[in-house]
């Protein structure tokens, strides 16, 4: 059974055992809303669909032409010459059988009517000088093939076929897929509301002078970006300012009006600063470390009268997105109803040096690329401070060394953590 994030003290924690704890938190899922199919992009769906028709409807032309029937091992006597009996065009339906040996004028998208199979395409056709030809020549007839350019029904996707499963992202493609089965509006997870705060009297705002010993805040800005790709809702605090009382009414308001709050810096073990007075006095707090670089330490519990979940992430820029894709990317999957996942890894060939240390997971940012035999390699960005921002802007992986390795060498297979497309 996995404990709680309460009842594991200051004991030094393994990533795999943070991110089961912080699973913890998470005691009720968020619940679902309707919402129109164009406003749905980048939603989780709440649950399965599956599809109520077949796409496409009908067994249709892919080509403008002539259908007809041909049997299955041929075209028998090499039939050129092939009597028309009308036409069918793109949204119309024609209950009339064709009759054996006859065609009917075709076009993309018309539903074959009954009797034929086959679709000719209009360059392999002529016809004779007649105003109004009663027949077309097919031409090279020994090279038409039985089913040739014809889309079946149920093609795509049949009904009663499983389309998309509970939990899954829409991205454009999905958005279409759902088109195509008639869904005007589609139910979706609701989004998470998540509201996050910066601290500290060196912090200073965007925009602001800046003064000589301060720095401008970074922090809030790449969480909001990394909490907008996730799907949720932002609720920013700003900087809150070394006040309790300020402090306490901001972060009570927060903690009723969210579903999530975050902060970065300023709630490390035995900092004696107001937003950790604060945060204790509005809920149950832990304060942990975890053996990973970049990333320590961590605090997390509930606030307020909800008990809304709080993850109190390090300082440093990089250590906040690494413990964000880590830990606080699975709570959101959780406060959607999903299953907490393992990241999404990948095996790849050091190029370079890497250097770790056992007892601990290291996550380095790294570049990867495929060779010309397409075999998948990566290097490192080069210095690996957790203040070093830019190694995140160049990087396209964290290669991800665990608590068993002390390091790799150049050849060696290393798991490596995509940075782009990981929704």
């Amino acid at each position: 059974m996995t404990l709680s994030c309460f009842d594991l003290g200051e004991q030094m924690l393994s990533v795999e055992e943070a991110r089961h704890a912080l699973a913890t938190l998470i005691e009720r899922p968020l619940g679902s809303e309707n919402i129109p199919l164009a406003r749905a992009h980048g939603r989780r769906l709440a649950g399965t669909i599956q599809a109520p028709i077949n796409v496409p409807q009908n067994t249709n032309a892919a080509m403008d032409g002539v259908a007809l029937a041909l049997p299955r091992e041929g075209v028998g006597a090499k039939q050129t010459h092939w009597p028309l009996a009308g036409e069918v065009l793109a949204g119309q339906y024609r209950r009339e059988l064709v009759p054996a040996g006859h065609c009917v004028r075709i076009t993309t998208g018309a539903p074959l009517p009954p009797g034929t199979d086959t679709v000719v395409m209009s360059e392999q056709l002529s016809e004779p000088l007649d105003e109004q030809p009663e027949h077309v020549i097919i031409e090279s007839p020994e090279r038409l093939k039985h089913g040739q350019h014809v889309r079946q029904a149920g093609e795509d996707i049949a009904i009663g076929d499983t389309a998309l499963p509970e939990g899954a992202r829409l991205d454009a493609a999905s958005l279409g897929l759902l088109a195509s089965l008639g869904y005007a509006e589609i139910t979706v997870c609701r989004r998470p509301k998540v509201a996050i705060f910066s601290t500290g009297n060196e912090v200073t705002a965007p925009g602001d002078p800046l003064p000589k010993a301060g720095i401008y805040d970074a922090n809030r800005f790449t969480l909001i970006g990394l909490l907008t790709e996730q799907g949720a809702d932002v609720i920013d605090l700003g900087i809150l300012p070394d006040d309790l009382a300020a402090t306490t009414e901001a972060l009570e308001q927060a903690a009723d009006q969210s579903d999530l709050v975050i902060s970065s810096g300023g709630v490390s073990v035995g900092q004696a600063d107001f937003t950790r007075a604060a945060l204790e006095q509005l809920g149950r707090l832990a304060f942990w470390r975890v053996a990973l670089r970049p990333g320590r330490p961590m605090a997390c519990g509930w606030l307020g009268a909800k008990r809304t979940p709080f993850v109190g992430l390090p300082g440093n820029p990089v250590a906040v997105m690494v413990t964000f894709l880590q830990f606080v990317a699975p709570l959101l999957d959780q406060l959607c109803g999903q299953p907490t996942r393992p990241p999404h890894r990948l095996n790849a060939i050091a190029d370079d040096v890497i250097k770790s240390r056992l007892r601990r997971t290291d996550f380095i940012r790294g570049i990867y690329h495929t060779d010309e035999q397409g075999q998948l390699h990566v290097r490192s960005t080069g210095a690996q401070g957790s203040g070093i921002l830019t190694s995140m802007v160049a990087a396209n992986c964290l290669i991800e060394l665990a608590d068993d390795q002390d390091g790799a060498q150049p050849g060696e297979v290393v798991s490596i953590q995509p940075l782009t497309g990981w929704l």
